[in-house]
């Protein structure tokens, strides 16, 4: 007996992964397995990450464990249950103002390559 094809977010006609309904989401949710604190709904719903899971022939001297995990579509099991978001209060700061940029004198000589 095979499982049902899974819908993506993409599929469903969401404008955006947080703007979907539960409705939309056709697998099951992380929270109906483990008690979850604060995550947002693209991690409740590992249905909705759509991406290409197949195995692509890799050499076996460059074959990592990373690429043993990203061959796999994410499941239940395999997302975070506690979610803590960051403030963007440096990259904002950066933003306004703009990187630091050292406006010193250079006074080493220049190499010459004859």
């Amino acid at each position: 007996m095979s499982a049902p094809p899974s819908r993506s977010h993409s599929a469903s006609g969401c404008q955006g992964k947080e703007a979907c309904t539960d409705a939309a989401s056709s697998g099951p949710k992380t929270s109906d397995f483990y008690q979850t604190e604060n995550i947002p709904a693209r991690f409740d719903n590992p249905d909705w990450f759509n991406g290409s899971y197949e195995k692509k022939p890799v050499h076996p001297m460059y074959r990592t464990t990373a690429t043993e995990y990203g061959s796999r579509p994410p499941t239940v099991h395999t997302m975070p249950t506690v979610f803590h978001a960051r403030t963007q209060k440096f990259s904002s700061h950066l933003g306004t103002c703009g990187m630091y940029r050292d406006q010193g004198l250079n006074t080493s000589s220049d190499k010459t390559n004859f």
